[in-house]
């Protein structure tokens, strides 16, 4: 079993709150970190027809049933959210710590209920698929990052040699993301709603330009704008924000869309080897996808909002990724080359003329590409992809 980086933030935080809601796609491993992290408590599947009935008709007696003397964990419980207020009761009564563990896979209005029911009593935490930390640590980490953007990070893959990421996605989709799709909203034309995911996957890593993804697939923009929304409550796409404070240029105020898992992108591009996306003219959209997504689960596992973006402006001028702290930026250049060349630098140079007088102090840039050395030089540090979790 992989051990997960926020295993240890889970325990912490069940010792300081008496409810932990992880949150998170489907099959990322919200389960099975939750039954190993807690072993000891009482676990229910909500998704199962007669526990969802019992909790529905008869809420006390559900808990009064199952709860054992360590906890209980209830998983899947957008299925029945109207247990939160009766676990607020609970709570508030016994004022105890660690007492429920709840898991959800929809973060949508969903989000809004356990926060609303639940606020002061319950740390939220966003569990992703695998990490590349954690499957370095496990030994599963493949050699090359064209054969994990294929892959993909679902810790289904990693159960098995013999499943194929081609064999697996297809399926995934189907069962997982349409059906949560047709659950929080009814879409009438499906098929229109398939081909915008893949429109989606084929713009990776591109500004977004809903008008352009609606003409391509014969909807509204307000249709497109709602189903990206779907998608973003899905935890299949995400938007990183531009960062446009306290500057004085043009700068582009439109977001740039990715995909959480590089997997299911390939698969809805048909991409089923590394030998095709060495090929691929989106190689290194995925790549950059790829990384901007670890930055976010390095986040996430320390049970930390993301705090990245990316800044643009009318000139084409870019820094890949913004890292905001408190009083300074880190821009980071992600490159999909194998070999360092001086042009990757270009960029910082220019960041660190137009920030000489912002608040915020710029720091040293940082290059994260394809190849295996490691570089420190005056312009910026040059470091591997495999080591993208040492940035924070």
């Amino acid at each position: 079993m992989i051990t997960r980086d926020i295993e240890e933030k889970l325990k912490d935080f069940a010792s300081k709150f008496p409810v932990i809601a992880i949150l998170g796609p489907r099959q990322s491993g919200k389960t099975t970190v939750a039954k190993k992290v807690f072993s000891q408590y009482s676990y229910i599947l909500l998704e199962e027809q007669d526990k969802r009935e019992f909790a529905q008709k008869d809420p006390r007696g559900f808990f009064r049933d199952y709860r054992n003397d360590f906890g209980l964990i209830l998983d899947e419980i957008q299925e029945a959210p109207q247990l939160l207020s009766y676990i607020q009761g609970i709570v508030d009564e016994e004022q105890s710590t660690g007492t429920f563990i709840i898991t959800g896979s929809q973060n949508f209005a969903f989000n809004q209920a356990i926060t609303q029911s639940l606020a002061g009593r319950v740390a939220m935490i966003t569990l992703l698929p695998l990490s590349i930390s954690e499957l370095t640590k496990a030994g599963m980490l493949p050699d090359s990052y064209e054969e994990l953007i294929v892959r993909g990070e679902y810790p289904r893959i990693y159960k098995t040699n013999s499943l194929l990421p081609q064999e697996w996605y297809p399926s995934y989709i189907k069962n997982y993301v349409e059906r949560d799709v047709r659950q929080i909203v009814n879409i009438e034309n499906l098929n229109a709603f398939q081909q915008f995911v893949g429109l989606c996957a084929g713009r990776i890593g591109q500004l977004l330009n809903l008008s352009s993804l609606g003409n391509d697939c014969g909807i509204s923009h307000t249709t497109a704008r709602a189903w990206l929304s779907l998608l973003e409550a899905s935890y299949i796409i995400f938007l990183l924000q531009p960062y446009y404070v306290n500057f004085s240029k043009r700068i582009i105020k439109s977001p740039k869309i990715y995909f959480y898992d590089t997997g299911l992108a390939c698969s809805l591009l048909r991409i089923n080897s590394a030998d095709q996306l060495k090929e691929h003219y989106l190689r290194g959209g995925l790549f950059e996808s790829l990384m901007v997504s670890e930055l976010i689960k390095n986040r996430y596992n320390k049970a930390q909002e993301p705090n990245i973006y990316f800044w643009r402006d009318s000139q084409g001028n870019e820094i890949d990724v913004l890292i905001e702290k408190a009083n300074s930026y880190i821009p980071v250049e992600i490159k999909s080359g194998y070999t360092v060349s001086s042009n990757f630098f270009k960029s910082f140079e220019y960041w660190q003329g137009i920030t000489q007088e912002s608040p915020k102090k710029a720091e040293k840039g940082i290059i994260v590409y394809a190849g295996n050395d490691e570089q420190e030089r005056m312009q910026g540090k040059v470091i591997n992809w495999k080591n993208i979790s040492l940035i924070t």
